[in-house]
């Protein structure tokens, strides 16, 4: 017995050492730390210690005992710069995942009562701003970080008073703690209202204080503290400051108060008059689009742009230059006649002046909205500086959406800025006049300053203008004619533009028809646009005018829209589609799709018999509803490409593919392995080439994605030993992302491999690979559910349109532009996704990222790529076609839908993410002939 307790204990001996052996392996970094200060002969070496450490990780764990050491050093070291860098270190330190810093607040705290260094004394507080950023829910702490900064506000150095106020502003307590006396225990400040804290550092003798100090009020009002009404005359006052980052708070600052207070009434200084405070705050802000600081102007300007509750008589008069009656409210003609009767005569004329006002007015003391807004967007449409005047046309556009009057009165200076030297100012105006098109009607001089912009040489003014004048009433018949006329120029002279000018609204023509005439499509596009809403139009249609009707509304059916044409249809082969399209078929359509989807959820498992052709035949139905219906072409897409996974899951698993000998086993696994590839492809289009989709959908995309795996997992283990560790990693990994989806994954796949994952962690491959492809054949069919709106990504390339047989030409090893235009449609984050593939007939293929600049959005869930790719290849001995598309690129890491950031952050980057491309435009091929270069 003795002999085997001793055996016991020097088990259970063997067994801790390598316990202790284990955590010693992982150093402290406490320790590492504790031994490189040591270490340091000079401040100069513990500071290059301290850079060398700050570039390293911490884990959570760690960083007290960090915190510890690099405080007993700071106490110690003499030099400044070694305390500032370690004072920099308590925040950084503070912010690492997982560490919570409640337990080094009293020690960061502690450091300020012997610091004598201005410079570390500022670093300190920011250190305890992170801090008490960490701790949103600990209102004790930020109690005693707001005394702390309130101390420390008096410093001589303007770098200390700026942090305090900054923390006032972030950590200030947004209502008083309850239950606190006045008189009994306990801080003051407790009890002082933070906002008339900061507001005595409005007058600060530093122009970087008063800055901070109306920033901090600005961080209160944002964190949700209503400003006391009391600061409106303080931010008046720093209006006029000598310094331009002042002013500029202090707009920002006036504006806060304006919306908060609209309707209070303020007293007009050196007057008995009042006035709504937003009315006043409107002419004071007015009155800064004339500042020094072109910065101050922009901010001014943009300002206006959001004080839509302005009164019109105050807002008109930001258009007018005059100042009204020598900035005197003007009297009625009865006060007058009265005034005339109480004192008993008329003015005889023969003295001089001897009507004159009897008060004297100084002008510099009136800053009414006579003097303060008079004039503020002529001023702001002719600064010199092009960003003044970019935001004085878009803070227009804002205020003229809401005040059809105003629009009209802008609409003069709105056209004159068509002719600005600035494309951008250019581009801008064309824009806002778009969007206030419902309110304004251009007369003819007008839009012969608006037309002359056709001749412009930047293809987004001209494509900009086209999308203007389809939306833009015009005031008489002669108008649209000139238009018309105006519009077939610029398609002789720019014969790009054709898409552009078709889209455009067009009136009449009757020349010969000729189908290859780009005009005269642009003039029958209008007509049948025209004719939508003008039911007797159709009635004085040719013969050639209905056939063409027909020809366009297959080949241009985006801009040819559906007309009723009675006793036409069947001779023209316009079917029931067109006349029909309204939101009743769009109903029975949407009852087709949810029957098409609930047959197939009858579907018990991938072995049901019939399955495969039930498949088959709903594929081929939603896909054709796809095509008849445009409204739920995304939506059919999407269910017909997640039904193709699950056929393609069915043939792979079919029993007769299985039980075979083994010498066919390679060929049955190149067929296998091709369809769960195929199947992996397509859950990754149906992830991120579809917009619109919400949680479940992305589950049940995943769900998917893992029978694929699975598939792939189970052809290895045929052929080669595989591991299911990276498997069940995924199914992991999907268990976390979607937890609160899994109670709808019901007899799915995923549900019985967490059942089974016990099982599967500890069994061997041979059986593992045995459970995974029973579970995997006996899984239930998912039912898909559609959110409401799911639309495809798609792009279409408009130029080069493949047509021509002429090869572009130019000497090998030399390069050759390629001009790209294409739309795209439903398209996420386009500048990042969207890249351009050349495909040469020797197999080379090149990939081009498109700079951002290239990238326009000329409306909603809409984009326009215009750029160039340059070609260059080895000499040819003949022309031959090139291949250009447009393909999607994604990264699972960074899917925005998926909650990937955390659980993904735990993995190497090589495991975690995925990424691809996807093509999403049909090819065009381009003929290019290299030719050798010249001896």
């Amino acid at each position: 017995w003795n002999q085997h307790l001793k055996h016991h204990q020097c088990s259970v001996t063997h067994e801790e050492a390598p316990a202790k052996k284990l955590r010693l392996s992982k150093p402290s970094k406490s320790a590492a730390l504790h031994v490189d200060l040591c270490k340091a002969s000079s401040s100069t070496d513990a500071l290059q210690y301290l850079l060398t450490f700050s570039r390293k990780p911490v884990e959570a764990e760690s960083v007290e005992g960090v915190v510890r050491i690099l405080l007993e050093h700071y106490y110690k070291e003499t030099d400044s710069s070694v305390r500032l860098k370690i004072a920099s270190l308590l925040g950084l330190l503070s912010k690492t995942p997982g560490f919570s810093p409640d337990c080094i607040v009293d020690d960061a705290i502690n450091t300020l009562s012997s610091e004598k260094s201005h410079q570390v004394l500022a670093q300190l507080l920011d250190s305890l701003l992170v801090i008490g950023s960490q701790l949103p829910e600990s209102p004790a702490v930020r109690l005693r970080l707001i005394e702390v900064a309130y101390k420390n506000l008096s410093d001589s150095s303007f770098g200390v008073r700026t942090k305090c106020l900054q923390l006032l502003g972030c950590l200030g307590l947004l209502e008083a703690p309850l239950g606190k006396d006045s008189d009994g225990p306990g801080p003051s400040l407790a009890m002082r209202d933070v906002q008339s804290i900061i507001s005595d550092y409005f007058g600060d003798q530093d122009p970087r204080v008063r800055t901070a100090a109306l920033k901090a009020m600005l961080q209160l009002h944002e964190r949700g503290m209503k400003i006391h009404q009391i600061i409106y005359d303080q931010a008046c006052r720093l209006l006029s400051d000598d310094y331009e980052q002042v002013r500029s708070a202090a707009v920002q600052m006036v504006w806060v108060l304006s919306q908060l207070y609209p309707e209070s009434i303020v007293p007009i200084p050196s007057s008995n008059e009042e006035i709504r405070l937003v009315d006043d705050a409107f002419g004071k802000i007015s009155h800064m689009v004339s500042d020094g600081s072109w910065m101050v102007r922009v901010q001014a300007a943009k300002t206006l742009g959001s004080m839509l509750q302005v009164s019109p008589h105050f807002l008109e008069q930001t258009l007018d230059k005059k100042l009204m009656s020598d900035l005197r409210r003007k009297r009625t003609a009865h006060e007058r006649a009265k005034e005339l009767f109480a004192s008993g005569e008329f003015s005889s004329g023969r003295k001089w002046a001897d009507d004159a006002p009897k008060e004297k007015l100084d002008t510099n003391t009136v800053n009414l909205i006579a003097s303060g807004a008079c004039g503020a967007f002529v001023h702001g449409l002719e600064d010199e500086m092009f960003e003044v005047r970019n935001a004085a046309v878009e803070a227009l556009c804002q205020l003229a959406r809401s005040s059809p009057s105003f629009a009209e009165k802008c609409l003069d200076f709105l056209v004159d800025m068509f002719n600005d030297e600035i494309e951008e100012v250019r581009l801008q105006s064309i824009h806002v006049l778009r969007q206030i098109s419902t309110h304004i009607t251009l007369r003819e001089d007008q839009l012969d300053t608006v037309l002359a912009v056709l001749e412009d040489s930047s293809r987004d003014i001209r494509e900009a203008l086209h999308e203007l004048l389809c939306f833009t009433n015009v005031s008489t018949k002669e108008c649209i004619q000139l238009a018309l006329l105006e519009l077939l120029k610029n398609l002789n002279k720019y014969p790009t533009d054709r898409s552009s000018v078709w889209n455009t609204h067009p009136y009449f023509d009757t020349p010969e028809p000729d189908m290859d005439d780009l005009a005269y499509i642009a003039v029958l596009v209008l007509v049948f646009n025209a004719a939508t809403s003008c039911p007797t139009m159709p009635a004085l249609f040719s013969d050639h005018t209905f056939r063409h009707y027909a020809y366009l509304r297959d080949s241009l059916s985006h801009l040819v829209p559906p007309l009723r044409l009675p006793g036409r249809k069947q001779v023209y082969g316009l079917d029931s589609v067109d006349c029909g399209s309204g939101s009743g078929s769009v109903e029975s359509a949407q009852l087709f799709l949810q029957q098409s989807l609930n047959r197939v959820s009858t579907i018990q498992n991938l072995e049901a018999a019939g399955a495969p052709e039930l498949l088959d035949l709903t594929i081929r139905d939603l896909q054709r509803l796809g095509e008849l219906q445009t409204e739920l072409a995304g939506a059919a897409d999407f269910c017909a490409t997640f039904l193709r996974c699950q056929l393609l899951l069915m043939k792979a698993l079919q029993e007769k593919l299985w039980n075979i000998s083994v010498p066919l086993i390679l060929k049955q696994n190149i067929t296998v392995t091709a369809a769960a590839q195929q199947v992996l492809d397509e859950s990754y289009k149906l992830e991120f080439l579809y917009s619109g989709l919400e949680n479940r959908q992305v589950a049940t995309i995943h769900h998917v994605r893992l029978q694929a795996k699975a598939l792939q997992l189970i052809l290895a283990a045929r052929t080669r030993h595989g591991s299911c560790e990276k498997f069940l990693q995924d199914v992991e990994s999907f268990q976390r992302l979607f937890l609160t989806e899994l109670p709808h994954l019901q007899d799915s796949f995923v549900e019985k491999l967490l059942e089974l994952l016990p099982r599967l962690s500890s069994c061997k491959p041979v059986e593992q690979v045995k459970i995974l492809q029973t579970t995997l054949r006996q899984s239930g069919l998912l039912q898909l559910r559609l959110p409401e709106q799911i639309h495809r990504a798609t792009a279409t390339i408009i130029e080069p349109t493949g047509e021509s047989d002429n090869p572009l030409r130019f000497t090998s090893g030399l390069v050759v532009a390629l001009d790209i235009d294409a739309t795209l449609e439903h398209v996420q984050d386009p500048q990042n996704s969207v890249k351009v593939q050349v495909l040469y007939p020797d197999g080379q293929s090149h990939v081009i990222h498109p700079k951002p600049a290239d990238f326009r959005k000329p409306g909603p869930n809409r984009h326009r790529l215009i750029t160039q790719v340059y070609l260059s290849h080895t000499a040819w001995t003949e022309p031959s076609q090139i291949e250009v598309r447009l393909l999607l690129a994604y990264s699972s890491s960074c899917s925005s839908r998926l909650g990937w950031t955390d659980a993904m952050d735990s993995l190497h980057p090589a495991e975690g993410t995925v990424e691809g491309t996807i093509p999403f435009s049909k090819h065009v091929k381009v003929f290019i002939m290299p030719k050798p270069a010249r001896r």
